[in-house]
Formats: structure tokens, sequence, C-alpha cells
């Protein structure tokens, strides 16, 4: 079977090219990709080539396929593996699969097994590993951003506490605690609300800031205080450059007691620094925010660390399980990663979409990789639609969805965007 898939050379070199598919072996799974949404993590690798740690050195003679937030049907399967997947299923990948201790990954690594494909082979470690996942709701968008809300609600596990006088770790967040999101009103951040009010983690009270006035009255339209107090959480946003001293004022939310879970979404400095200023007594800091140097520090208070007990933790994406509650919270309409999408185009935009990704504004990309598009902000679609019917209708539906991408403007993407020639 024929492919049309995006591959890596090398530096900068991303290929939309069509070639054979390997015939399916008895171990393998054949799957039709639907979508998959540009993480930044894809954008590293085209920067590095082969020197990405997960991308092969022999990539510029053997391409790899980019992408690994995808989601789309079982198409054929495997005699190893018809026990347990049928043609038809639904799917998402975990793509971190730890397959005996590799760093081998979909969308880096593997030539038959990426995102920006029309149809791809699942090697037999993907499901001995346990990371080919189900998905039982509705369209496709919201199986794509499972990884990256995997990455939030690992996060929001990883957490810990301990009760006076144990070393027993208490893992998660403190419910009914008081939480803070720093930097938080970009797409993650807008994930980390949505799963803090709507999923089973909750926090008594959550203060959001940012410094940009328009991505923090996105967020209250989108979530507002109301909505999340419906839910039991005392939700406020705060613009952190409106405040000379943010530290003082934000500690005032607790009484000056200080919060229970901090969780950093910016890889900056001084809020890294604000973050531990806030922490209460076994207070847990959460370094969220991957950042592009090594070579990046901030202070830390060790006298709290030593009389007050605060922790720091680190995440850098989620698990099978993380995915897994992520795959169910969505289908069952309890979260919508909906949020964190700004922009849709078809995968002829998806190389150049990935190689300039830090200088295009806005969240997520999500890319149909059978369809033939322009990449463009669901904000322009009415735009757009002054020259072109397909962007008009978009754009109303959108519209009548506060603004976001949804179930009926997938569909009616699927039913009428052109097809790759």
């Amino acid at each position: 079977m024929k492919t049309r898939a995006l591959r890596i050379y090398g530096k900068h070199d991303l290929r939309l090219e069509q070639f054979e598919l390997p015939e399916l072996g008895e171990d393998e799974i054949l799957a039709e990709i639907i979508s998959n949404s540009v993480c930044m993590s894809s954008h590293k690798a085209a920067e590095l080539g082969a020197e990405h740690k997960r991308v092969p050195d022999d990539v510029a003679v053997n391409p790899t396929i980019i992408g690994h937030e995808f989601a789309g049907y079982i198409r054929q399967v495997g005699a190893r593996w018809k026990d347990a997947f049928e043609p038809g299923m639904k799917f998402a990948i975990q793509p971190a699969l730890g397959y005996k201790g590799s760093l081998d990954a979909p969308g880096y690594s593997f030539r038959y097994l990426g995102g920006m494909a029309s149809f791809v082979l699942l090697p037999s470690c993907v499901m001995e590993v346990n990371c080919l996942l189900r998905y039982d709701g509705e369209g496709f968008f919201k199986a794509s951003l499972s990884e990256p809300m995997s990455c939030i609600i690992g996060a929001a596990h990883a957490q810990y506490h301990m009760a006076y006088g144990s070393y027993d770790h208490i893992m998660g967040i403190v419910p009914g605690g008081r939480c803070a999101a720093l930097a938080a009103a970009g797409p993650m951040g807008l994930g980390f609300v949505d799963y803090l009010i709507h999923g089973p983690l909750k926090p008594g009270l959550l203060v959001v800031t940012d410094i940009d006035d328009a991505r923090l009255t996105r967020a209250a339209a989108i979530f507002p205080p109301a909505e999340a107090k419906r839910h039991g959480v005392e939700l406020t946003y705060v613009n952190a450059a409106r405040h000379a001293d943010i530290i003082g004022f934000l500690r005032g939310f607790a009484n000056d007691a200080g919060f229970d879970d901090v969780f950093v979404f910016a890889p900056v400095t001084p809020v890294v620094e604000q973050g531990d200023a806030i922490l209460g007594r076994n207070g847990c800091l959460n370094f969220f925010a991957g950042p592009t140097r090594k070579e990046f520090f901030a202070r830390l208070n060790f006298y709290n660390v030593h009389y007050g007990e605060t922790h720091i933790v680190g995440t850098s994406g989620g698990n099978a399980d993380d995915m897994r509650e992520a795959l169910q919270l969505m289908a069952a309409g309890s979260v919508n990663p909906a949020v964190m999408i700004t922009h849709i185009g078809g995968i002829t935009a998806a190389a150049d979409t990935i190689l300039r990704l830090p200088q295009i504004p806005g969240g997520k990309k999500l890319i149909y990789t059978q369809r033939d598009l322009p990449l463009t902000a669901i904000e322009d679609f009415e735009k757009a639609g002054k020259s072109d019917p397909f962007f008009a209708r978009l754009g109303e539906i959108c519209r009548a969805h506060n603004g976001l991408w949804n179930i009926e403007a997938e569909q009616y993407l699927l039913e009428h965007a052109p097809r790759l020639a």
C-alpha cells in the first residue's frame, strides 16, 4: 500500500513524499492517520536532525516519519494481535514507548510510523508495551491532543506531599488545597485549568497568572470563574505585570500561608522564583515548562526547603496511564482540549509549520494529514471566508462554539476540504 508522509532527512530537511509501505507482518498493524497536532518537540527534531537523541544516525539515507500526536483508524491487524484489536477501531498512541530502555519513539525513530502520514505500520513494540490506546469518543482531534493532555495529567499526578512526621509521599495535588498556575493562559495552561476544574483532581483555590491581557481575557471567556465555582473551584485570573509586588499579592490569596501546589508554565527565571516564593509549608513546585537552554538556573530558597519542607518536581510528558485517563475524560465530554488549538491546516502545510513553529503565534496547530489546506488561524476563518466559502462555513461553525475548534467543524472539514491529489 502507498502512503504519503512527511519525512525527516536531516537538519531543516523535511520532505512530503509518496512511497510504498512494506507488506503487513503477522505482528504488525496497519493504521490510517486522520489528524496530528504539531508539538514543539517536532520542531526541535527538525532543528537537530540526526543530533536529536531520538532521531537515528542514518536518517539521511533511511528517513523517518515526523509527528507523534496523532489519531486515526486501525485498518488491518496482523495475526498476533487479532484478539486485542480490530479494524475500524479509533486509536491514539503514547509515543514514549520506553521499549527495553530505548529512546525510540513514533514521530522520530521509525521509518513507517509517525503522525504526519496517511497510512502507517505499527511495529510489535508499540503493542507489546500497551501504547496503542483505544479511543471511544467522537472525532479525532481530541485523541490527537490526548498526548499533550497526558502531560498535564502527569504533572498533576507527579505532585507530592508528606504528612507531618511521615516519609510516605502522598501523590497528586492537595484535594481542596491552594493551587497556582503561573504564566498559564497559553494553550497548555488552558488545558491544565480545564483538567483541574472538570477532572478528578480539584483544588479549592486556583489562581492563574499571565502578563497578557488578551490571553487572560480569552481564558476567562472559556473558563469563567462562575463555571469553576459550580465545580467547587474558586478560580481567579491575575495579570502579574500589573502588580509591583506580585509575590505579596499572590500570597494574599492564601492568607500569606502560601500555596500547596504551584505549576510554572514558562521557562523564565523570575517566574520560577515567584513560584518558589509563594510555596506554603510542605508545598510542591512543578517546573512544567521545558527550557531550550541547558544552562537554565533560578534561585531556590533552601531555608524553606529545610524548615518548610517544600519540594520541587519536573515532569516532561505523561505515561500511558495518563493518556488513558485523558482519552476517557475526553470521550466522556468532561474535558475539551479544543482550548489548546488555534490553527488548522493540511499536510501540505506541515513542513513549513514545523520549521517555523516558534515564529507562528497562538497555541496548537492541528494538521489533517490527508487534506490540502494552508495553515489558517481559527480567528482568521471569516477573513479567509470572504474569498473561500469553505472557510466561511468553518468560521460560522466555530463562532457557534465560542470560537473553538469542535466536532462539527472537523466533520465539515473531512467532508469538504480538498484531498491530496
